[in-house]
């Protein structure tokens, strides 16, 4: 007999936004109108075959992560409309990027009261497809800018706190 799988699901990554202006962040979940919002890595590797060895080694060297989305143009959502905004009005360099933060809802912290284990990252925003005839929809990519500052997120107060320099 095989043991219990706790599969997770993809209800139990929690992604936020930040469309604050100045200094006070305002994250913004990022749900309704998604229909898709993914992770992908994009690890980057070197191979070195030495004149002594039948075979290559590889090493990961850096990763170049995107999140690939897809999501339906609901006007009252924060984060589509901010991602909208940068699609239609051609906005480049910082002017389309944002603070994200990737929550794992099932992974709580055992630091922070009422947190879980989240990711932060800068991205920038590539907004590639604005199209539909009955519902129009969005698609693109926001493309990590840089490392991911690792921490926990309050879903409760959206604060992100990052972890402790060791």
């Amino acid at each position: 007999m095989q043991g219990k799988r706790n599969v997770i699901k993809r209800h139990q990554y929690a992604d936020y936004l930040n469309v604050g202006t100045g200094e006070t962040p305002e994250y913004v979940l990022m749900g309704a109108g998604f229909t898709t919002l993914d992770e992908e890595p994009g690890a980057q590797s070197e191979s070195v075959k030495y004149v002594n060895e039948a075979s290559a080694s590889s090493s990961v060297v850096g990763y170049e992560t995107t999140f690939p989305f897809e999501a339906e143009q609901i006007m009252e959502e924060k984060a589509i409309d901010a991602l909208y905004t940068v699609g239609r009005n051609h906005y480049i360099g910082s002017d389309a990027e944002f603070e994200y933060v990737r929550v794992e809802l099932w992974n709580k912290s055992t630091t922070a009261e009422g947190g879980f284990e989240a990711r932060r990252f800068i991205v920038s925003a590539e907004i590639s497809s604005l199209s539909g005839e009955n519902k129009m929809t969005m698609s693109g990519n926001l493309n990590a800018v840089g490392d991911p500052v690792l921490g926990t997120f309050n879903t409760s107060t959206k604060t992100f706190t990052p972890a402790a320099a060791e």
